[in-house]
């Protein structure tokens, strides 16, 4: 009978589910590791959509710098629609009434751009939720839309067998209009539930500097509380912040990290948050950059999120949308550092996606198609790369970076095998000078080489000064290409 009460006791413990509480310390929350699905899915999509949409001029900031005296969106906005005594915009959310909206026709279309990860940008900066609230009738069930964009995003993308993320950027919002001002439609109490609470003149700061004063425990406790209501109703698998997150209270934040943890572990669910700069304690969630990236590869994953318009993160009339090759690029170059990039791309308020947008993620899917063996699942090899490419580290820097050329390689590996994946097609031979067997970077010999989409290749030697590698005569594809070395043994 002992060994039979034995065995039931370990059986006791076996059924129950272990969960991990966590605590709203730094400490413990900093045990949180990043899950394997995050490192291995390397590239995610979501959309600035949202009122602002509507004027489609200029920026996304246009809430912002419409009340802004002497602002060229200011003229603008004075030209078109009227003093902001009588426009202001509150006025511009009927108008946005998304009537092409088509949650599932958009998250097959992300999941065809080879997107493993999706979701909206749930609060911007402007104050307006884009899902059912019952915290704020300002949100797109009560009003534009008459829809919840969260809640049908979330369904349609979890369909199509993707991560869901929502976005986050109410902090932005403390001070984001001229509350004070009562000559506005922002200083009229009416609509203080829109506009924020009431600040001193010139509160307004941008990233990175002194906010004075700081919000008080009402603001803090309804950036909380949204983000409650958030995960209460669509269990994202990431959230993501937007910088300038520091002017919330501390224990807000560790407070925030721990509810999202600890209802995950409810949820039986591996989550994701983000953050920027030093917003939360390092380790404690992963490092986003913004229109960034690293020029060196990394130790730790990491996140950068960028916009296909290189003008603007919203919908604007006269977008300079980036090539396909560069968002292709920009990809291999983030993976092979160990990091992974989040795309943003700009839908019109009417719910349409704009054709050159919907081409580039077209032809974005097709290169993965062929190349995603190279990308997804894999981890940095011993360096990142070669080449004469030199990125440029920086907050907002990546419109310092040059293009790359097919003397820039970058390299993966997954089980066993190293992938060689270079940025253009070389006029010349292909000399990869790194694989060199001088260089001693390789601790097997080269048994095989493909070219993805291709074949086996046959003329290829590893000499001293680097494996040269005889391609097709004619390229294949249009963009970079990915060579997959098997080595002895392997």
């Amino acid at each position: 009978m002992r060994y039979i009460n034995i065995a039931l006791v370990v059986l006791g413990f076996s059924c129950q589910k272990h969960e991990k509480i966590y605590e709203p310390t730094w400490e413990s929350l900093q045990q949180h590791e990043t899950p394997s699905w995050f490192q291995d899915a390397k590239f995610g999509i979501y959309f600035h959509w949202g009122p602002y949409s509507v004027p489609a001029h200029q920026t996304e900031w246009y809430s912002h710098w419409m009340y802004v005296k002497d602002h060229p969106v200011r003229a603008h906005h004075e030209a078109t629609y009227g003093p902001l005594d009588e426009f202001g915009y509150k006025d511009f959310i009927p108008m946005f009434t998304a009537e092409h909206f088509d949650a599932q026709e958009w998250a097959r279309l992300f999941k065809a751009s080879g997107a493993q990860f999706a979701g909206p940008v749930a609060e911007h900066a402007d104050g307006f939720a884009m899902w059912d609230s019952q915290l704020t009738e300002w949100d797109a069930v009560d009003m534009g839309p008459g829809r919840d964009i969260v809640g049908e995003m979330e369904k349609a993308i979890r369909a199509e067998g993707m991560k869901y993320l929502v976005t986050y950027h109410r902090h932005w919002m403390y001070a984001w209009y001229p509350t004070w001002d009562t000559t506005t439609d922002a200083g009229d109490p009416k609509f203080a539930d829109l506009y924020g609470p009431k600040v001193p003149e010139g509160t307004f700061v941008m990233a990175n500097k002194p906010t004075d004063p700081l919000p008080d425990e009402a603001f803090n406790q309804e950036w909380l509380d949204r983000l409650n209501e958030l995960m209460d109703n669509y269990q994202p698998d990431m959230i993501w912040f937007d910088n300038k997150m520091d002017i919330i209270g501390e224990k807000y934040r560790k407070q925030f990290l721990a509810n999202y943890y600890n209802r995950a572990e409810q949820w039986d669910r591996e989550v994701v948050c983000t953050y920027k700069f030093e917003d939360l304690a390092k380790g404690s969630a992963v490092l986003d950059l913004e229109r960034a990236r690293m020029s060196e590869k990394k130790d730790f994953p990491w996140l950068t999120d960028d916009s296909m318009d290189w003008k603007a993160w919203s919908y604007i009339e006269n977008p300079r949308y980036k090539s396909t090759n560069r968002l292709i690029d920009f990809l291999v170059d983030v993976v092979s550092k160990n990091g992974c990039v989040l795309l943003n791309i700009p839908p019109r308020a009417d719910g349409t996606i704009p054709e050159p947008v919907r081409q580039r993620l077209m032809e974005m899917g097709e290169w993965l198609k062929i190349n995603g063996e190279a990308i997804y699942g894999t981890r940095p090899w011993r360096i990142y790369g070669e080449g004469p490419q030199e990125i440029v580290e920086g907050h907002l820097s990546e419109n310092q970076n040059p293009d790359a050329t097919a003397e820039d390689i970058r390299f993966t590996q997954k089980d066993g095998v190293l992938y060689a994946i270079v940025l253009a097609w070389p006029e010349n031979e292909l000399i990869i000078r790194i694989l060199g067997k001088d260089k001693g970077m390789l601790d097997k010999e080269v048994s095989s080489i493909s070219l993805l989409g291709h074949g086996e290749l046959q003329g290829w030697q590893q000499e001293g000064d680097g494996l040269r590698v005889k391609l097709p005569t004619n390229p294949v594809g249009k963009h970079a290409f990915a060579l997959k070395l098997t080595l002895e043994g392997s």
